[in-house]
């Protein structure tokens, strides 16, 4: 079997299934620990799944968030307890940590190796590496946001003209703050909003989200994007005037799209943003990942077994994700088009903050269950 990104999604199929006694390789065009764009904020329904793929979360002494904070783009603050709630981890350890594992259960990881193309024929796939093929069963695509495969396939939102849900930009710092550790934050400015939250080691995650034209604005010029616009909001300009930025070139990805997405292409298996991608203001992407990898385990292990046929694979596969995920993804696609507009959030600020239960509700619209 054969996994296209090292990511989430891609190692938690890869740990379970080998775990199985299939045999696994993964590609993975980044060489571990690097860094990726991500909020670094994980839902307390994730916790124990990552115990049962052999995470010591307790050893890692990660930080247990139970608060949130809301900043409108005017400053206004709303502050709620967070259930159930979650914990900081960067990417950097968390990746490396679970390719460490998957590797001591079995599974090939072949690092520095971009993938060109997924061929099927004949029941089985061809993996386009350059400069050697690969051969595989099963074929699962977990390469994130957007890949040159996405682009390759034609699929739909990859090209799909510019809208308010597909042209984002994503950057990411780690920096030294301080901030309260229990307490994940999400300030609001024209047009984005911006994440803060603590992982391991006394770091704190920054990423945030805007749109491509503000940064066109600023004539492409991040630092200067931050003092005209993210500063606007007096938390975000505290944060950086008073914060200590760890690592000085940020990590950032272009051509972001929360546009819907087909969870079986060409026969392969997509798991994880490759199937769809929940908004980060939700807060939920990496425990949809996650998730979403136990998914497709359970779906192949019994297709590989002889339960299913290959196209009873791909129908199960693709009803669970949607039972699981499309009712969240939705939810955040509607929560996208209201924060970050700077009239709406401030309004909406004011209107919800003298309803902590409201408050709740919306974020239970895009969590899940332990699983």
């Amino acid at each position: 079997m054969a996994i296209v990104g090292a990511g989430l999604a891609g190692l938690a199929v890869a740990i379970q299934l080998a775990r199985q006694g299939y045999s696994i390789i993964v590609f993975e065009k980044e060489k571990f620990p690097f860094h990726r764009v991500c909020g670094e904020y994980i839902s307390m329904e994730s916790w124990n799944f990552l115990k049962e793929l052999g995470l010591e979360l307790e050893k890692l002494n990660v930080p247990v968030i139970s608060k949130l904070q809301v900043s409108a783009n005017n400053g206004k603050l709303l502050m709620q307890n967070l259930t159930p709630g979650g914990f900081g981890i960067s990417r950097f350890l968390l990746d490396n940590k679970l390719v460490q594992i998957a590797r001591e259960t079995g599974v090939v990881v072949l690092e520095n190796t971009k993938v060109n193309d997924i061929e099927f024929s004949e029941d089985k796939f061809s993996i386009f590496t350059s400069p050697v093929k690969y051969r595989a069963k099963v074929a699962c695509a977990c390469f994130g946001k957007r890949s040159n495969l996405d682009v390759k396939w034609k699929r739909p939102f990859s090209i799909a003209a510019k809208s308010k849900l597909n042209n984002y930009i994503g950057i990411k710092y780690h920096i030294k703050t301080e901030f309260p550790p229990d307490t994940i934050a999400l300030h609001n400015f024209k047009n984005g909003y911006c994440g803060l939250v603590k992982v391991e080691d006394d770091k704190y995650n920054l990423c945030y989200l805007t749109t491509a034209d503000n940064l066109q604005q600023n004539k492409g010029d991040i630092k200067a994007m931050e003092k005209n616009i993210l500063s606007e909001n007096i938390h975000l300009k505290k944060i950086f005037e008073e914060s200590e930025i760890i690592n000085h070139t940020p990590v950032t990805i272009s051509q972001i799209s929360f546009n819907k997405k087909s969870q079986v292409e060409k026969h392969i298996i997509m798991i994880g943003d490759a199937a769809g991608m929940i908004t980060p203001l939700c807060g939920n992407g990496m425990s949809i990942a996650l998730q979403s990898g136990k998914i497709a385990a359970t779906t192949i292990h019994q297709y590989l077994e002889g339960s299913f046929t290959r196209t009873e694979l791909e129908k199960n596969y693709t009803r669970q994700w949607q039972k699981q995920f499309a009712r969240r993804l939705r939810a955040g696609r509607v929560l996208q088009r209201v924060f970050g507009n700077k009239i709406f959030t401030n309004i909406f600020i004011s209107l919800i903050k003298p309803f902590p239960k409201l408050v709740t509700v919306l974020i239970n619209q895009t969590h899940g269950e332990n699983y």
